[in-house]
């Protein structure tokens, strides 16, 4: 069983980028629907996909290093990024705080 601790500083990082990826894509919605501006798109929209692939890579990495399982990999997958990344996040908390 890895230490709590490198676990918790872990995802503190994981959270934060997905935090920060989810804030992104509101205002990337509010530019693309609302302000129908593709100025603003062009620019944040690939910010945004860096973002997810910094995600994926975050857990990706605490996967190899045996700290959760691959299906927060899938879930970051399946969901597009901060939505499955905080969800996973979340789980392991809980999960850590049983234990």
């Amino acid at each position: 069983m890895p230490d709590r601790a490198v676990v918790l500083k872990k995802l503190d990082v994981v959270r934060w980028v997905a935090l920060a990826d989810f804030l992104l894509l509101l205002v990337l919605l509010y530019a693309s629907v609302i302000a129908d501006s593709d100025s603003a798109v062009s620019i944040l929209g690939p910010i945004h996909g860096i973002g997810f692939l910094v995600q994926l890579y975050l857990v990706a990495v605490g996967a190899g290093e045996k700290l959760w399982g691959w299906w927060f990999l899938g879930a970051v997958v399946i969901t597009g990024g901060p939505l499955g990344a905080l969800l996973g996040d979340l789980k392991i908390r809980r999960d850590l705080a049983a234990a």
